[in-house]
């Protein structure tokens, strides 16, 4: 298996949180979700988030896009408590991209529109708006299927198009729902490039959720892993794959990584 990542990012990062999770406990009725769970996403960093189906990750991401709020716990951007800011504040204040598992475009808009639609909300001067447009079409070259509505676009292409909306707020943070599901091979290994690229090119911290193990692993600094509604091992991957907890709960004894 050819390796993605080059390089990790290792102790020097860790001191420079951009967001913190600090002792989050949350619950769905009486069925506790997330209980004392604490972590920081790095300036610079890819931060990787494995786990059993149910187990919390989304529910990480919506913890930290303002979308729910934790029953206990705080939730801080460059250690600033924005445990009761609203979503809108959080994303244009502290600079948070977020790429759903599922749609987070227009279907019956064309790829252009639908970055028009959302960078008329994000950037003010229209110059700079068809500037930053231009850009992030010429980054993920999607000029090709500018005018292409995006119900047609394939899975790989959708997954672009959502990537570059996210990135017209110049967000600080990227976080990545489930990036790799149901996609190809190739499609799979040019995300991985791009999301490498965009911490290498532009320093973004970039979270990422993901069932497909090894796509995960080839691509992040770090990763977590999660069971019973707690962290139960963290690390870099070849830590993870020498973790005994990580073994028993989630990859089993004969996943191989490289």
């Amino acid at each position: 298996m050819a390796i993605i990542k080059k390089f990790r990012i290792k102790s020097f990062k860790r001191r420079k949180p951009l967001v913190s999770l600090k002792k989050i406990s949350f619950s769905f009725g009486k069925r506790q979700i997330l209980d004392d769970v604490s972590f920081n996403i790095n300036r610079g960093e890819i931060l990787g988030m494995l786990g059993p189906n149910g187990v919390g990750k989304s529910t990480i991401f919506n913890l930290i896009t303002g979308l729910i709020k934790p029953d206990y716990g705080t939730i801080s951007f460059d250690n600033i408590n924005a445990t009761n800011y609203p979503i809108y504040l959080r994303t244009t204040k502290f600079k948070i991209g977020y790429v759903p598992q599922h749609g987070g475009y227009f279907h019956d808009l064309t790829l252009l529109e639908n970055l028009k639609a959302i960078a008329e909300i994000l950037i003010q001067d229209d110059r700079q708006r068809m500037s930053k447009i231009n850009e992030l079409v010429s980054k993920f070259e999607l000029d090709s299927i500018r005018d292409i509505k995006a119900k047609f676009l394939s899975g790989g292409q959708k997954k672009k198009l959502v990537i570059a909306m996210a990135l017209l707020g110049n967000p600080k943070v990227l976080l990545l729902d489930e990036c790799f599901s149901a996609l190809d091979v190739l499609t799979i290994k040019m995300l991985q490039q791009i999301i490498v690229n965009l911490q290498t090119q532009n320093n973004i911290a970039i979270c990422i959720c993901d069932h497909q193990a090894r796509d995960l692993l080839s691509c992040v600094d770090v990763a977590i892993v999660l069971s019973n509604c707690k962290i139960i091992a963290q690390g870099t991957p070849s830590e993870l794959m020498n973790n005994a907890d990580a073994k028993s709960a989630y990859f089993g004894e004969s996943f191989k990584f490289y």
